[in-house]
């Protein structure tokens, strides 16, 4: 492991246990229960950490790998084809939050770092991460907010960097074949090296430990919002959205199914329940309508008024 993938390494299990203990005292009811695994034959392992049937979030998990091969999967070199066989190594915290009442976001963040050395020329790093926001009923302070702090969070590494990664975040968390945003976005980056190593992590870090001053108000917020049973049935029914973009279009579950990742804690992204329904169509002027004009991309810092 080399000193570079070793700092990273230290500081996401710090990351890790940090959002969890935040987390669980959010929740006040459940907690998280850790499952340690290792992948079949060598090449590493992580610490796949799920909390469930809580008063706050019905399911989530916060999980950590660590992983290393002799051949990068398809899914990587698609885009970076100068790398097909290289050896490989990756470390990431991966989070994603689905919560009991209808009126909290659902949410997901990623931070992660990647090693390869491909064959005949020197090693290459790279990070990635971000994190985004996917309400069922939308509220303006809230998306605010979220973006507030992904702007506050970008400033020191740049003044367009919130721009750019926001559109990247928008590009990325898109349904094409819905042509629907996943939600109202954040800040999204990958293959990133440009300023030097110690610069690229210091806004890995920056990202990481973000999340919870961006997610924790909004919950707060609508954590006692009353709900029935219509504000639960379009919860389950946007949650296949959810199920839709990570099978389909999320290069995180491609890599980690086609790198021979541990299955279980992959797709511990998908909801514990969700309702499909053909041809649904929300009461018009209804409170579920109203989410269609949120899914696209637009400039929320200029739209929305501050609270």
């Amino acid at each position: 492991m080399s000193t570079q993938l070793q700092g990273v390494v230290a500081w996401l299990h710090t990351l890790q246990d940090a959002l969890c203990t935040r987390l669980a005292q959010a929740d006040g009811e459940a907690g998280f229960q850790e499952d340690a695994w290792q992948r079949a034959g060598g090449g590493g392992g992580g610490r796949t950490r799920v909390i469930a049937e809580g008063a706050l979030f019905e399911q989530g998990g916060v999980n950590y790998s660590e992983v290393h091969g002799s051949a990068l999967p398809a899914s990587a070199t698609a885009h970076r084809p100068e790398l097909a066989g290289a050896h490989w190594s990756a470390a990431g915290v991966s989070m994603v939050l689905h919560p009991r009442n209808p009126y909290v976001p659902t949410t997901h963040m990623n931070v992660r770092y990647f090693e390869a050395t491909p064959l005949g020329a020197a090693p290459v790093w790279w990070f990635g991460g971000g994190f985004d926001l996917t309400p069922f009923y939308a509220f303006d302070a809230d998306i605010r907010h979220w973006h507030e702090v992904a702007q506050r969070t970008c400033a020191p590494f740049g003044e367009g960097r919130y721009a750019e990664h926001k559109a990247w975040c928008d590009r990325y968390f898109f349904l094409k074949h819905r042509n629907e945003a996943r939600g109202v976005g954040g800040v999204f980056f990958d293959d990133l090296n440009e300023g030097g190593f110690d610069t690229c992590f210091a806004y890995t870090r920056a990202v990481g430990e973000a999340f919870l001053e961006a997610y924790l108000p909004i919950v707060a917020r609508r954590r006692d919002t009353p709900y029935g049973e219509r504000e639960r049935q379009f919860q389950l029914y946007r949650r296949g959205r959810y199920v839709e973009f990570n099978l389909v279009w999320d290069r995180g579950t491609l890599f980690g199914l086609q790198s021979g990742g541990r299955t279980e804690s992959i797709l511990m992204s998908l909801p514990p329940q969700v309702r499909f329904q053909y041809g649904y169509t929300p009461e018009p002027g209804s409170a579920e309508a109203r989410l269609s004009e949120y899914l696209s991309a637009r400039d929320w810092l200029k739209e929305l008024p501050r609270a």
